[in-house]
This record gives C-alpha cells, structure tokens and sequence, in this order.
C-alpha cells in the first residue's frame, strides 16, 4: 500500500459496470479509498461523472495531483485550471477506441455491399435481381480525420482484401504521414466529390461543426454512404435527412444532432438509414477494460512510471 489516496466519481450504473468488486480491491492496492474529493491525491472518473475541475474545485482539492478517467474524451471535465495547477490526465481513450473502430469498420462493410437497399429489395420468396447487386473491392472510402480511432479504420481499410482505395482528410496530418498510413491525402471537397462511403472520427470543435454540410453532402455521389460514429454535429441532420429522404444517399448512425433523437423525428422512418443509440465505444462486458485500464494506470502513478494514457494540453484541445 502507498501513502496515495483515491476517490472515483460516475454515475451510480456506471461505476459498477466499470468498477466491479474485484478491480474494486485491485484500485485499493495501489491507494486509499477516500469519499471525498478535498482528501484525494487522484481522482478517477468514468461516465455519468458530473466533476468538473475549475479553479473553484481545485482550491477545494488541494492534495490532489492527477486525473484517470476510464472513458474516452476529458474535454468535459478538464479546464484550463488543471493545466495551470500542473495535474497530470490520463484518459482511457485508446482502449474506448477499439470497440468504436471494429463498430465503424464493420459498417463501412455492409455499406460497401450496400446492404441497406439489399435488405429493403429483399421480399418473400425473391431475392434482389442480381444487377442491382454490389460488392466491395476498389471501393474508394473517405476517412475524416486520422484519430485514434480514425487511425485503427485506417489500419483495417490498409489490410482488407478489399483493395480499398483510400482518402484522408486531416488538417493535422501531412501527406507524408497520410501516405504512411495507407492513404492519399485529399481535401475535403475532393474527399467527398469521390467517396462512396464516408467515415467520420474528428472531434467535435467549434470548426467541425457541420463538417458535412449540405453543400458538402452534396458533392457525395449517388448511391454514397456516410458513417458517423464520431460526434452528431459533425454532420448538418436537416440536410442528410434531405439526401437520405430523396434516396440518394445512405448512413450508418452511431451519433446524431440532437441526441438522443425526439420522438417522431425522420431518421427513425427512413428505410436507408441505420441508427445505434451510441453503442460503439466499450458496451456491457467491454465496460471491464476501461476498469482494467484506470486500476493499472493508479499502480503506474504509485510506482512513480510514466501514465500510458497520458493527455498533454495540446490534445486535450482538439479531442472529441
């Protein structure tokens, strides 16, 4: 046992999925379980957290000196004022990420066979005319933004027997490192003028707000599919409700704006149109290794090691 104490804060439901009794006693190894955050060296957080580290919950937290969160993006609970007081943040975003790669990799397969319109073709006893059939290979597939996320579809996409053809957008990324990647850079008008199916992974910035406008969803190709398990507002929903009523396009839906959806609203009714209540990231027995991740990174912090999931400012401004 260390001199280090620990308060976890979550939603209730939450907590017990990611903490079960187990990792429980494996986190009170590494440190003290203490009940408020005013007595706490680390605060470890997951979803349903209300904790926001301002200026006025630092002052009231004095001993506290780093930040675990068993979840993706910290943007919501990091200020400013963490940066100035020098804690350390850790988050579990890389392990979030592979459950969320595997989701979209998969859709991007079923769009690539364009099993929307095969479902909605197929009848009793006929099944779609054979013409009207499609398949995967040289498919030219859009990558938004080469995220953790975005870099592990990259990977799947590089490796599919496919043959895929693959454009990233990312104003962060140089060609250089676009090309290692397995893509060819492209920006986003060309991106979209030649994809048949777009993938979404940036995060959600004042300036990636309607990152597919209508204007942008326009240039997609007939037949074209959009996958979005990134951030809702990455995308213009008045306009792809427009584009998917009419027919011409397809998406995949893991998030939407607003979300969740109201009742009656039209991308419930749309026949090419798949939705997910935000599934993607680590679900049910998955919710394990965020726990997993949080206790291994307070055992790092007690050792004096380096955090795995470390967060440097520069990040923490332009995550999800």
């Amino acid at each position: 046992m260390t001199d280090l104490r620990v308060c976890v804060t979550a939603g209730r439901q939450q907590a017990a999925a990611i903490f079960p009794p187990e990792l429980r006693a494996g986190l009170a190894r590494w440190a003290t379980p203490v009940g408020s955050l005013a007595d706490a060296d680390v605060v470890v957080t997951g979803w349903g957290t209300s904790l926001v580290l301002d200026e006025e919950t630092l002052t009231a937290a004095p001993r506290l000196r780093a930040l675990v969160h068993a979840g993706g993006s910290v943007r919501r609970i990091v200020t400013p004022a963490v940066w100035e007081r020098g804690l350390a943040v850790s988050s579990a975003a890389d392990v979030n990420a592979g459950p969320v790669a595997e989701f979209a990799y998969a859709q991007i397969a079923l769009a690539a066979k364009r099993a929307l319109g095969a479902m909605a073709g197929y009848r009793p006893g006929k099944w779609p005319v054979f013409r009207e059939r499609e398949g995967a290979d040289g498919r030219t597939v859009g990558v938004v933004g080469a995220s953790r996320i975005g870099r592990r579809v990259l990977s799947r996409l590089r490796d599919a027997e496919a043959g895929y053809r693959v454009l990233l957008y990312d104003p962060y990324v140089s060609a250089a490192d676009a090309w290692r990647l397995g893509a060819e850079p492209a920006d986003i008008h060309t991106l979209c003028t030649s994809s048949s199916i777009v993938t979404l992974h940036a995060p959600e910035l004042p300036e990636t707000r309607h990152l597919l406008s209508a204007e942008r969803l326009a240039l997609l190709p007939d037949g074209a599919t959009v996958v979005n398990t990134a951030r809702g507002s990455l995308i213009d929903t008045d306009a792809l409700v427009r584009e998917c009523a009419a027919g011409r396009l397809d998406a995949f839906l893991d998030v939407t704006d607003p979300e969740p959806l109201p009742a009656g609203h039209p991308l419930f009714s749309l026949p090419n149109v798949f939705l997910t209540p935000h599934i993607a990231g680590c679900q049910g027995d998955e919710v394990r290794r965020l726990g997993v991740f949080a206790v291994d990174e307070v055992g790092r912090l007690a050792r004096g090691e380096p955090l795995v999931g470390a967060v440097q400012r520069e990040e923490w401004a332009r995550m999800a």
